[in-house]
């Protein structure tokens, strides 16, 4: 089964359009966890036992990892998934971005060494650098097109011809990178103008949307700017606002909390809700 197949049997199995990022900070870990590169495996466990039904999709992100030399909890955690809530997919949120061969090992990395479904990709080096992860027809390649942050202005909206970059790099993808239909945009919550303009230039690609919660995207506005006629078509990302949702022995219920309220307050704005679910 394909990445964008197995992203379609997630949104309709748990009726959402959340993804949870597994961003784990020893700093913002309830006091009774050691400050270890070894409770963050333990925490993420919690977290992810504790909304794994709400869910459409995972997405760790790396270099919460890698700062403190935590790949192996990163493999493990991903492993822990795989084993235990296959039908929930996984992306590793990298931003990868170089020369055709460094690409290639990249690509390796996020699909071999990790065994991560989909990826996310810096597109502005051009199509040899993501040639590499293109070419696995069943994982997915997320690329960033308009991003949340506050900077994104700087060189995003600069005009080509009278056009914003990001416009040019969304339909560039739709029409000459997305050969194996295995290609999403990152689009953030913050900007919803941008957002309806790329879903009127992609159609039906997945966005993986980062926003909501803690940089303050309003949830109605985006999610009825972005989705697809069928009310899919959106991964909302939440990483600080549900992991950190409790700091007590009950963080996992606060964060299933959280993730619930979320869930709910994206599904009264969506086209369509599967009726046995809702």
């Amino acid at each position: 089964m394909s990445f964008i197949e197995n992203l379609k049997k997630s949104w309709q199995q748990n009726n959402s359009l959340v993804c949870v990022g597994l961003d784990p900070d020893l700093s913002r870990l309830p006091s009774h966890f050691e400050k270890t590169a070894d409770s963050i495996l333990a925490f993420n466990k919690e977290i992810i036992d504790a909304t794994h039904d709400l869910v459409c999709a995972y997405k760790p992100q790396i270099a919460y990892f890698a700062a403190i030399s935590a790949e192996k909890q990163l493999e493990q955690t991903i492993d822990y998934i795989k084993l235990n809530y296959p039908q929930i997919p996984i992306i590793l949120d990298a931003k990868r971005g170089d020369i055709g061969s460094t690409a290639e090992m990249y690509a390796t990395e996020a699909f071999s060494r990790y065994n991560a479904d989909a990826v996310t990709i810096n597109p502005y080096m051009g199509y040899d650098s993501a040639e590499p992860f293109l070419r696995y027809k069943d994982r997915g390649v997320v690329l960033l097109c308009r991003t949340s942050n506050s900077g994104a202005g700087d060189i995003q909206d600069l005009l080509v011809d009278g056009v914003p970059i990001y416009e040019h790099v969304a339909k560039l993808i739709t029409e000459k990178w997305n050969i194996n239909n295995n290609c999403l945009l990152v689009v953030g919550a913050t900007w919803p103008d941008q957002m309806s303009k790329i879903r009127s230039i992609v159609g039906d690609m997945p966005f993986l949307v980062p926003g909501v919660g803690a940089q303050g995207g309003d949830v109605g506005t985006m999610v009825k700017a972005g989705q697809t006629n069928d009310g899919t078509g959106l991964i909302i990302s939440s990483s600080r606002a549900i992991l950190y949702a409790g700091n007590g022995v009950d963080f996992a219920t606060a964060a299933r909390a959280e993730t619930i309220s979320l869930r709910d307050t994206i599904n009264q704005f969506r086209n369509v809700i599967s009726p046995s679910l809702s």
